[in-house]
Protein backbone atom coordinates (compact mmCIF):
# COMPACT_ATOMS: atom_id res chain seq x y z
CA UNK A 1 0.00 0.00 0.00
CA UNK A 2 1.43 3.21 -0.66
CA UNK A 3 0.87 6.64 1.39
CA UNK A 4 -0.39 9.78 -0.18
CA UNK A 5 -1.10 13.32 1.31
CA UNK A 6 -2.70 16.52 0.64
CA UNK A 7 -1.16 19.69 0.47
CA UNK A 8 -3.01 22.35 2.44
CA UNK A 9 -4.44 24.77 0.32
CA UNK A 10 -5.56 26.87 1.99
CA UNK A 11 -1.29 28.28 2.78
CA UNK A 12 1.44 29.41 1.07
CA UNK A 13 2.48 27.08 -1.58
CA UNK A 14 6.20 27.69 -1.18
CA UNK A 15 5.62 26.91 2.76
CA UNK A 16 3.66 23.97 1.79
CA UNK A 17 6.30 22.65 -0.95
CA UNK A 18 8.79 22.63 1.62
CA UNK A 19 6.70 20.07 3.70
CA UNK A 20 6.12 17.98 0.84
CA UNK A 21 10.07 18.23 0.22
CA UNK A 22 10.64 16.35 3.81
CA UNK A 23 7.31 14.29 3.58
CA UNK A 24 9.03 12.75 0.05
CA UNK A 25 11.95 11.89 1.57
CA UNK A 26 10.54 10.19 4.61
CA UNK A 27 8.33 7.62 2.38
CA UNK A 28 5.26 9.47 1.13
CA UNK A 29 4.46 8.25 -2.78
CA UNK A 30 2.18 11.52 -3.36
CA UNK A 31 1.22 14.49 -3.00
CA UNK A 32 -2.91 15.58 -3.93
CA UNK A 33 -3.34 19.50 -4.83
CA UNK A 34 -7.12 20.79 -4.28
CA UNK A 35 -8.57 23.12 -6.50
CA UNK A 36 -12.16 25.17 -4.86
CA UNK A 37 -12.39 28.58 -4.55
CA UNK A 38 -8.61 28.90 -3.66
CA UNK A 39 -5.25 29.57 -5.49
CA UNK A 40 -5.42 27.07 -8.85
CA UNK A 41 -3.97 23.92 -8.64
CA UNK A 42 -2.34 23.67 -11.75
CA UNK A 43 0.07 26.79 -10.92
CA UNK A 44 0.94 24.74 -7.10
CA UNK A 45 1.49 21.20 -9.00
CA UNK A 46 4.00 23.11 -11.40
CA UNK A 47 6.14 24.73 -8.80
CA UNK A 48 6.12 20.97 -6.51
CA UNK A 49 7.27 19.37 -10.27
CA UNK A 50 10.23 21.39 -9.89
CA UNK A 51 10.77 20.84 -6.46
CA UNK A 52 10.01 17.35 -6.05
CA UNK A 53 12.00 14.04 -7.56
CA UNK A 54 9.83 10.68 -7.57
CA UNK A 55 6.50 11.61 -5.69
CA UNK A 56 3.44 11.48 -7.87
CA UNK A 57 1.66 14.58 -8.04
CA UNK A 58 -2.13 14.50 -8.53
CA UNK A 59 -4.42 17.21 -9.24
CA UNK A 60 -6.93 16.45 -6.66
CA UNK A 61 -9.49 17.39 -7.82
CA UNK A 62 -9.60 19.80 -10.92
CA UNK A 63 -13.95 20.37 -11.26
CA UNK A 64 -15.07 19.10 -14.80
CA UNK A 65 -16.86 22.56 -15.30
CA UNK A 66 -14.43 24.82 -15.01
CA UNK A 67 -12.48 24.09 -17.99
CA UNK A 68 -13.21 22.88 -21.69
CA UNK A 69 -12.56 19.12 -21.86
CA UNK A 70 -9.41 19.65 -24.13
CA UNK A 71 -7.60 22.23 -21.69
CA UNK A 72 -8.20 19.82 -18.82
CA UNK A 73 -6.40 17.42 -21.26
CA UNK A 74 -3.73 19.91 -22.50
CA UNK A 75 -3.01 20.94 -18.69
CA UNK A 76 -2.55 17.42 -17.68
CA UNK A 77 -0.47 16.67 -20.89
CA UNK A 78 1.68 20.04 -19.30
CA UNK A 79 2.25 18.68 -15.92
CA UNK A 80 3.18 15.10 -16.79
CA UNK A 81 5.93 16.47 -19.34
CA UNK A 82 7.30 18.98 -16.46
CA UNK A 83 7.14 16.26 -13.92
CA UNK A 84 8.43 13.81 -15.88
CA UNK A 85 5.34 11.24 -15.62
CA UNK A 86 4.92 11.83 -12.39
CA UNK A 87 1.08 13.81 -12.94
CA UNK A 88 -2.42 12.25 -11.82
CA UNK A 89 -5.32 13.89 -12.56
CA UNK A 90 -8.19 13.96 -10.43
CA UNK A 91 -11.64 15.04 -11.77
CA UNK A 92 -14.59 15.59 -9.86
CA UNK A 93 -18.02 16.87 -10.05
CA UNK A 94 -17.79 19.51 -7.20
CA UNK A 95 -20.94 20.93 -6.13
CA UNK A 96 -23.54 23.63 -7.23
CA UNK A 97 -22.34 25.81 -4.30
CA UNK A 98 -18.98 26.22 -6.10
CA UNK A 99 -19.92 25.60 -9.60
CA UNK A 100 -23.08 28.15 -10.03
CA UNK A 101 -21.41 30.34 -7.65
CA UNK A 102 -18.06 31.07 -8.48
CA UNK A 103 -17.43 29.87 -11.78
CA UNK A 104 -20.90 31.39 -12.82
CA UNK A 105 -21.92 28.32 -15.07
CA UNK A 106 -25.09 25.84 -14.62
CA UNK A 107 -24.15 22.68 -12.43
CA UNK A 108 -26.07 19.81 -14.86
CA UNK A 109 -25.64 16.44 -16.32
CA UNK A 110 -22.40 15.68 -14.30
CA UNK A 111 -22.54 12.07 -14.51
CA UNK A 112 -22.54 12.37 -18.63
CA UNK A 113 -20.28 15.45 -18.37
CA UNK A 114 -18.00 13.19 -16.40
CA UNK A 115 -17.88 10.26 -18.70
CA UNK A 116 -17.44 12.26 -21.79
CA UNK A 117 -14.38 14.66 -20.15
CA UNK A 118 -12.30 11.41 -19.77
CA UNK A 119 -13.30 10.01 -23.18
CA UNK A 120 -11.81 13.52 -24.26
CA UNK A 121 -8.99 13.43 -22.56
CA UNK A 122 -7.45 10.17 -23.64
CA UNK A 123 -8.09 10.86 -27.15
CA UNK A 124 -5.80 13.94 -27.10
CA UNK A 125 -3.56 12.09 -25.45
CA UNK A 126 -3.06 9.74 -27.97
CA UNK A 127 -2.83 12.62 -30.40
CA UNK A 128 -5.82 11.73 -32.46
CA UNK A 129 -7.92 14.30 -34.23
CA UNK A 130 -10.36 15.40 -31.60
CA UNK A 131 -13.77 14.59 -33.09
CA UNK A 132 -16.83 14.24 -30.80
CA UNK A 133 -20.15 13.88 -31.02
CA UNK A 134 -21.57 13.65 -27.66
CA UNK A 135 -24.88 15.05 -25.96
CA UNK A 136 -22.70 17.63 -23.44
CA UNK A 137 -19.67 18.60 -25.56
CA UNK A 138 -18.90 18.83 -29.19
CA UNK A 139 -15.76 19.29 -31.11
CA UNK A 140 -15.58 21.00 -33.39
CA UNK A 141 -18.91 22.70 -32.80
CA UNK A 142 -21.96 21.92 -34.56
CA UNK A 143 -23.02 23.59 -38.05
CA UNK A 144 -24.69 26.56 -37.23
CA UNK A 145 -23.20 26.79 -33.90
CA UNK A 146 -20.30 29.70 -33.62
CA UNK A 147 -18.53 31.03 -36.90
CA UNK A 148 -18.60 27.87 -38.72
CA UNK A 149 -14.60 27.57 -38.67
CA UNK A 150 -13.90 25.23 -36.34
CA UNK A 151 -12.06 21.90 -37.59
CA UNK A 152 -10.94 19.53 -36.02
CA UNK A 153 -7.23 19.50 -34.46
CA UNK A 154 -5.05 17.18 -32.66
CA UNK A 155 -2.59 17.98 -29.71
CA UNK A 156 1.12 19.56 -31.21
CA UNK A 157 2.93 17.92 -28.33
CA UNK A 158 3.92 14.61 -28.13
CA UNK A 159 2.69 13.85 -24.41
CA UNK A 160 5.34 12.00 -22.23
CA UNK A 161 2.20 9.15 -21.67
CA UNK A 162 -1.19 9.11 -23.51
CA UNK A 163 -2.36 6.46 -20.61
CA UNK A 164 -2.41 9.81 -17.78
CA UNK A 165 -3.76 7.99 -14.78
CA UNK A 166 -7.66 9.38 -14.33
CA UNK A 167 -9.36 9.19 -10.63
CA UNK A 168 -12.64 10.64 -9.96
CA UNK A 169 -14.14 12.09 -7.09
CA UNK A 170 -17.25 10.57 -6.19
CA UNK A 171 -19.49 9.38 -3.52
CA UNK A 172 -22.99 8.96 -5.31
CA UNK A 173 -24.16 5.50 -6.66
CA UNK A 174 -24.43 6.28 -9.82
CA UNK A 175 -20.72 8.28 -10.15
CA UNK A 176 -19.06 5.81 -8.14
CA UNK A 177 -20.23 3.13 -10.71
CA UNK A 178 -18.81 4.95 -13.92
CA UNK A 179 -15.39 5.79 -11.95
CA UNK A 180 -15.08 1.95 -11.62
CA UNK A 181 -16.12 1.87 -15.01
CA UNK A 182 -13.51 4.15 -16.84
CA UNK A 183 -11.37 5.55 -14.15
CA UNK A 184 -7.62 4.04 -13.20
CA UNK A 185 -8.63 5.23 -9.73
CA UNK A 186 -10.95 6.09 -7.16
CA UNK A 187 -11.46 9.23 -4.65
CA UNK A 188 -14.14 8.75 -2.15
CA UNK A 189 -14.67 11.52 0.50
CA UNK A 190 -15.48 10.56 4.20
CA UNK A 191 -14.59 6.60 3.48
CA UNK A 192 -15.53 4.42 5.90
CA UNK A 193 -13.60 0.99 5.95
CA UNK A 194 -15.99 -0.77 8.07
CA UNK A 195 -19.16 0.58 6.16
CA UNK A 196 -17.76 1.18 2.44
CA UNK A 197 -18.73 -2.28 0.77
CA UNK A 198 -22.07 -2.16 2.33
CA UNK A 199 -22.69 1.71 0.94
CA UNK A 200 -20.77 1.39 -2.52
CA UNK A 201 -20.23 -2.36 -3.41
CA UNK A 202 -23.02 -2.52 -5.91
CA UNK A 203 -21.77 0.25 -7.93
CA UNK A 204 -18.20 -1.05 -8.07
CA UNK A 205 -19.29 -4.23 -8.98
CA UNK A 206 -21.64 -2.76 -11.52
CA UNK A 207 -18.70 -0.38 -12.81
CA UNK A 208 -16.25 -3.44 -12.57
CA UNK A 209 -18.19 -5.92 -14.91
CA UNK A 210 -17.99 -3.75 -17.91
CA UNK A 211 -14.14 -2.16 -17.16
CA UNK A 212 -11.76 -2.81 -19.62
CA UNK A 213 -9.10 -4.96 -18.81
CA UNK A 214 -6.71 -2.47 -20.06
CA UNK A 215 -7.01 0.20 -17.16
CA UNK A 216 -5.84 -3.13 -14.75
CA UNK A 217 -7.37 -2.62 -11.09
CA UNK A 218 -9.38 0.68 -9.53
CA UNK A 219 -6.60 2.11 -6.91
CA UNK A 220 -8.37 3.65 -4.17
CA UNK A 221 -7.33 6.53 -2.05
CA UNK A 222 -8.43 7.37 1.11
CA UNK A 223 -7.57 7.68 4.84
CA UNK A 224 -7.23 10.23 7.47
CA UNK A 225 -5.26 11.93 9.95
CA UNK A 226 -2.22 10.12 11.34
CA UNK A 227 -0.68 10.55 14.60
CA UNK A 228 1.23 8.41 16.94
CA UNK A 229 0.50 8.49 20.36
CA UNK A 230 -1.32 7.74 23.91
CA UNK A 231 -5.20 7.62 24.16
CA UNK A 232 -5.62 10.68 25.87
CA UNK A 233 -4.04 12.74 23.45
CA UNK A 234 -5.72 10.46 20.66
CA UNK A 235 -8.99 11.80 21.80
CA UNK A 236 -7.55 15.68 21.68
CA UNK A 237 -6.75 15.20 18.33
CA UNK A 238 -9.91 12.93 16.65
CA UNK A 239 -11.43 16.05 18.38
CA UNK A 240 -10.31 18.53 16.20
CA UNK A 241 -11.32 16.58 12.92
CA UNK A 242 -15.04 17.36 13.92
CA UNK A 243 -15.26 21.08 12.56
CA UNK A 244 -14.26 19.83 8.61
CA UNK A 245 -16.84 16.91 9.45
CA UNK A 246 -19.33 19.43 10.50
CA UNK A 247 -18.95 21.66 8.25
CA UNK A 248 -19.61 19.16 5.07
CA UNK A 249 -22.13 17.05 6.90
CA UNK A 250 -23.82 20.02 7.87
CA UNK A 251 -22.96 23.23 5.64
CA UNK A 252 -21.94 22.13 2.67
CA UNK A 253 -25.07 22.77 -0.12
CA UNK A 254 -28.31 23.00 0.69
CA UNK A 255 -30.40 21.63 3.28
CA UNK A 256 -32.07 19.08 0.39
CA UNK A 257 -29.07 18.91 -1.58
CA UNK A 258 -25.96 18.00 0.47
CA UNK A 259 -24.21 14.79 -0.72
CA UNK A 260 -22.12 14.46 2.54
CA UNK A 261 -24.81 14.44 4.47
CA UNK A 262 -26.47 11.80 2.43
CA UNK A 263 -22.99 9.30 2.74
CA UNK A 264 -23.65 9.57 6.64
CA UNK A 265 -27.39 8.99 6.23
CA UNK A 266 -25.66 5.77 4.32
CA UNK A 267 -23.28 5.06 6.73
CA UNK A 268 -26.28 4.55 9.19
CA UNK A 269 -25.72 7.35 11.05
CA UNK A 270 -29.06 8.88 10.14
CA UNK A 271 -30.13 10.74 13.41
CA UNK A 272 -26.72 12.12 13.53
CA UNK A 273 -26.57 13.41 10.29
CA UNK A 274 -30.17 14.77 10.52
CA UNK A 275 -28.93 16.62 13.75
CA UNK A 276 -25.35 17.95 12.80
CA UNK A 277 -27.26 19.92 9.91
CA UNK A 278 -30.02 21.43 11.53
CA UNK A 279 -27.81 22.44 14.40
CA UNK A 280 -25.33 23.94 11.68
CA UNK A 281 -27.92 25.87 10.00
CA UNK A 282 -29.23 27.48 12.79
CA UNK A 283 -25.95 28.62 13.51
CA UNK A 284 -24.94 26.47 16.54
CA UNK A 285 -21.35 25.06 15.31
CA UNK A 286 -20.01 23.82 18.07
CA UNK A 287 -23.01 21.80 18.90
CA UNK A 288 -23.12 20.51 15.68
CA UNK A 289 -18.80 19.24 16.15
CA UNK A 290 -19.98 17.98 19.61
CA UNK A 291 -22.65 15.34 17.71
CA UNK A 292 -20.29 14.31 15.06
CA UNK A 293 -20.55 10.43 15.83
CA UNK A 294 -17.21 9.19 18.24
CA UNK A 295 -17.55 5.94 16.27
CA UNK A 296 -16.70 7.35 12.77
CA UNK A 297 -13.81 8.91 14.26
CA UNK A 298 -12.62 6.09 16.00
CA UNK A 299 -13.02 4.21 12.87
CA UNK A 300 -11.84 6.59 10.01
CA UNK A 301 -8.58 8.40 12.02
CA UNK A 302 -5.18 7.06 12.22
CA UNK A 303 -4.73 8.80 15.56
CA UNK A 304 -3.18 6.39 18.43
CA UNK A 305 -0.57 3.83 19.40
CA UNK A 306 1.17 1.88 17.53
CA UNK A 307 -1.20 -1.24 17.37
CA UNK A 308 -4.22 1.02 16.74
CA UNK A 309 -2.76 2.67 13.70
CA UNK A 310 -1.61 -0.62 12.58
CA UNK A 311 -4.98 -2.09 12.72
CA UNK A 312 -6.84 1.09 10.85
CA UNK A 313 -4.21 0.40 8.48
CA UNK A 314 -5.16 -3.31 7.94
CA UNK A 315 -8.90 -2.00 8.04
CA UNK A 316 -8.29 0.40 4.73
CA UNK A 317 -6.08 -2.52 3.08
CA UNK A 318 -9.04 -4.61 3.40
CA UNK A 319 -11.77 -2.40 2.61
CA UNK A 320 -9.62 -2.17 -1.13
CA UNK A 321 -7.89 1.15 -0.20
CA UNK A 322 -4.11 0.88 -2.44
CA UNK A 323 -3.18 4.42 -1.40
CA UNK A 324 -3.23 5.17 2.05
CA UNK A 325 -3.94 9.24 2.20
CA UNK A 326 -2.70 10.48 5.67
CA UNK A 327 -2.34 14.22 7.05
CA UNK A 328 0.77 13.58 9.58
CA UNK A 329 0.27 15.85 12.58
CA UNK A 330 2.42 16.36 15.55
CA UNK A 331 5.96 17.96 16.17
CA UNK A 332 7.43 14.90 14.12
CA UNK A 333 5.15 13.88 10.92
CA UNK A 334 8.64 12.59 9.33
CA UNK A 335 8.84 10.11 11.82
CA UNK A 336 5.26 9.24 11.95
CA UNK A 337 5.21 8.92 8.69
CA UNK A 338 8.13 6.72 8.13
CA UNK A 339 6.89 4.58 11.33
CA UNK A 340 3.85 4.20 9.05
CA UNK A 341 5.91 2.79 6.38
CA UNK A 342 7.27 -0.17 8.76
CA UNK A 343 3.82 -0.86 9.85
CA UNK A 344 2.39 -1.80 6.16
CA UNK A 345 5.60 -2.46 3.84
Amino acid sequence: MKISTMLDYAGDPRDAATRVRVLEKAGVDMVWVAELYSFDAVSVLGYLAAHTEQMELGAGILPIYSRTPTLTAMTAAGLDAVSGGRFVLGLGVSGPQVIEGWHGVPYDRPIGRTREVVEICRKVWRREVVVHDGPNYRLPLAPGQGTGLGKPLKLVNRPVREDIPIYLASIGHRNVELTAEVADGWLPAFFHPEKAHEVWGEDLAAGTSVRSDSLGELEVVAGGPLAFCDSEAAARIKDLARPRIALYVGGMGSRDTNFYNDLFFRYGFEREAELIQDLYMSGRKAEAEAAVPQEYLDATLLVGDEGFVRDRAKAYAAAGVTRLQVDPLGDDPVGAVRRLRTLID
